[in-house]
């Protein structure tokens, strides 16, 4: 099978981000992941900006988890800083955490010099039959992220259906 015609299923992005989320500017990550979410083979459903407010993330993760959605790619509010709040919002909608998929998230991330991504605090887990992966926001921790990501996420979703 072609890789363009592949598809692992549906994905939806959710940005945690004050200031995107009050239109005081532009997100520029929603494209980004967007796009690579498509080159990996899954249909994207769209894009939410979400402010850094646990209630708005833990609606937006339950959303798509009511949705359908086979993952679920937040990015945003994962460090240490005290509005930092969407590992904490994920962990209360996850029903089972997959800590070795965050690991290497973190690990990859800081060998290749993402330092957001090294002091994530992100997630991964499973809420329902719904992947949940929290990354860091700078364009280096999402494309190094998602590569990692990537050859993991089919094997995952996989199983949640009974296909693996």
């Amino acid at each position: 099978m072609e890789r363009s015609a592949k598809r692992l299923g549906r994905a939806l992005v959710v940005i945690v981000d004050d200031r995107a989320a009050h239109g005081e500017h532009e997100d520029s990550m929603g494209p980004l992941v967007t796009e690579l979410l498509e080159e990996a083979g899954f249909v994207v459903d769209g894009s939410v900006v979400v402010a850094g407010e646990s209630v708005d993330i833990r609606n937006a993760l339950n959303t798509a988890v009511i949705g359908g959605v086979d993952l679920v790619v937040t990015v945003g509010g994962t460090g240490v800083s005290p509005r930092d709040v969407t590992p904490d919002a994920t962990g209360g909608v996850l029903d089972r955490p997959v800590p070795g998929m965050a690991e290497a998230i973190r690990a990859s991330g800081l060998a290749a010099g993402a330092v957001d991504a090294g002091l994530s605090r992100g997630l991964v887990g499973i809420s329902g039959s719904t992947l949940v992966v929290n990354l860091a926001p700078s364009r280096a921790a999402v494309r190094d992220g998602m590569a990692t990501l990537t050859p993991l996420v089919g094997h995952v979703i996989g199983e949640l259906s009974g296909l693996d």
